[in-house]
């Protein structure tokens, strides 16, 4: 599958038009994994998001204990790391290759980089990752409910 087609259907993109797409997939870089391989560890700095071309992850947390949690599963349109984009802040869970798997990496300099060129479209963007983690969150809430 072509980096455009990819970025077509991911809900990172919605609302961005064809030049838009263009450019991100331009900037965007392929990285593979296989089964088993750490994208990126929990407390690493992070500098960059990712959308799964092929393949699932798994995302992990670290318990107290020292043992661990997954949180979520992630497949092709997904993405995941742009938490630490939005906030600074360093990765909150660990993200694993659960089979091989393909991906978009697009760092905080390609976005940078996008938003110089396209200003409604970074807005887009912005809003696009402030209504899945909205989504994540009231997933995450439900899950607790329920647990208690």
């Amino acid at each position: 599958m072509e980096k455009v087609e990819v970025l077509q259907k991911s809900p990172l993109f919605e609302m961005l038009s064809q030049p838009e797409l263009d450019l991100l997939a331009e900037l965007s870089r392929p990285r593979r994994y296989a089964a088993g391989d750490v994208v990126f560890e929990e407390g690493d700095l992070g500098d960059s998001l990712y959308v799964l071309m092929n393949g699932e992850v798994e995302v992990v947390h670290k318990d107290e204990q020292g043992g661990t949690n997954v949180i979520a599963s992630l497949r092709s349109p997904e993405f995941f790391g742009e938490m630490s984009l939005i906030d600074k802040e360093f990765r909150s869970a660990t993200v694993r290759a659960k089979s091989d798997a393909t991906m978009l990496q697009l760092t905080a300099d390609n976005l940078a980089s996008f938003r110089r060129n396209y200003r409604d479209g970074f807005a887009f963007l912005v809003i696009n990752i402030a209504r899945v983690l909205s989504n994540r969150l009231r997933e995450a809430n439900a899950r607790l409910v329920r647990a208690a």
